[in-house]
């Protein structure tokens, strides 16, 4: 695709047009389609991102299928591009924006609506919810972060825990929790990881879970009370239904139990400990501190699969099937990579 340059806000050489994966409508995965489509507009305090790898969430089925439609307070318009979360280089900026600069290596957490995800060559993002990529973490694995380790990391905050207490992740081996995992450890915290699989187990262990079981195969409650006699001190929840219910038995009536919001299938029965609903903190402070982790060497996403962009069918399918950590969208450009 040729197209004309055009100077953009904040100096870079960006274009009109870009290619992107886009709904026309909510459905299936064949409403998915590639075209091209105008660039975003930058606003004053926004960052233009030149998208090099895209994050494929689940929630990113719902949302095709229309399930956040009206959520967000605002009626969605089309073309509507998916993508929440993004790691490549800035390629223009705001005028008031002063902290990054073009060629910028940065990850960001958006939300599509109103101006659009990163299943596209460029995003536009307010810039306070723009972080620097540390250098140690490479741009494949930071594309599909931000959101994930975010809300991790603000469910850890909730349940504030001291070095040595005990924390079970419940879905050690998805997105969030894989995540979690990690982020506990570096607090000190001991951690029973209830994992998926074969492969999700071999994921928390290398990742330094304290114990490990299998929540589709092994006896949670059992293994629980193996790890704390006494009860858990707090647990993070990624997957709700039967077994995570009876494993919540196993916190301590003092404890807590931070429970994303978006998690589901939802509490059928109230547990002993007090149960905080949450959504993922974005901010800059939020992102300094994440990459505080990433800095001191003790955070790695795990990517199970990577699509091109024009394959982002073939990616919701996957979404359906087992995987462990994160699956990612390679964008393609024509203006090469940094």
């Amino acid at each position: 695709m040729h197209t004309t340059p055009e100077r953009a806000p904040g100096g870079a050489i960006t274009r009109s047009q870009m290619n992107a994966v886009v709904l026309d409508r909510f459905g299936g995965v064949e409403e998915l389609s590639q075209r091209s489509i105008p660039v975003p507009e930058v606003g004053e305090d926004d960052v233009l991102i030149r998208v090099e790898v895209a994050g494929v969430g689940s929630w990113d089925a719902e949302e095709r299928n229309g399930e956040y439609e009206g959520a967000f307070g605002i009626a969605s318009t089309f073309p509507y591009v998916l993508g929440w979360d993004a790691a490549g280089t800035v390629a223009a900026v705001g005028r008031n924006v002063t902290r990054f600069e073009i060629g910028d290596r940065v990850y960001a957490a958006t939300t599509p609506v109103p101006r659009g995800g990163f299943y596209a060559e460029y995003g536009v993002v307010e810039a306070e919810y723009v972080a620097h990529l540390p250098d140690r973490l490479p741009i494949e694995q930071a594309g599909a972060m931000a959101w994930d380790a975010l809300t991790a990391q603000s469910g850890l905050d909730l349940l504030d825990l001291r070095p040595g207490q005990t924390l079970m992740v419940f879905g050690a081996s998805g997105g969030i929790g894989h995540m979690a995992v990690q982020l506990a450890r570096h607090r000190g915290v001991r951690v029973l990881a209830v994992a998926s699989g074969d492969d999700g187990v071999a994921l928390a262990e290398r990742l330094g879970a304290d114990a490990v079981v299998d929540g589709r195969r092994d006896d949670v409650p059992a293994a629980t009370s193996e790890f704390a006699p006494n009860g858990l001190d707090a647990a993070l929840v990624t997957v709700g239904g039967d077994v995570t219910e009876r494993a919540l038995g196993a916190v301590k009536a003092s404890g807590g139990i931070a429970w994303p919001n978006g998690v589901y299938p939802a509490l059928a029965t109230s547990p002993a400990a007090a149960v905080s609903y949450y959504d993922g903190d974005r901010s800059r402070a939020a992102t300094d501190r994440l990459n505080a982790v990433i800095e001191a060497g003790a955070f790695r996403p795990h990517i199970a699969q990577t699509f091109p962009l024009g394959q982002a069918q073939d990616a919701h399918l996957a979404l359906r099937d087992h995987y462990v950590g994160k699956l990612t969208l390679r964008i393609a450009s024509d203006e090469g990579s940094s």
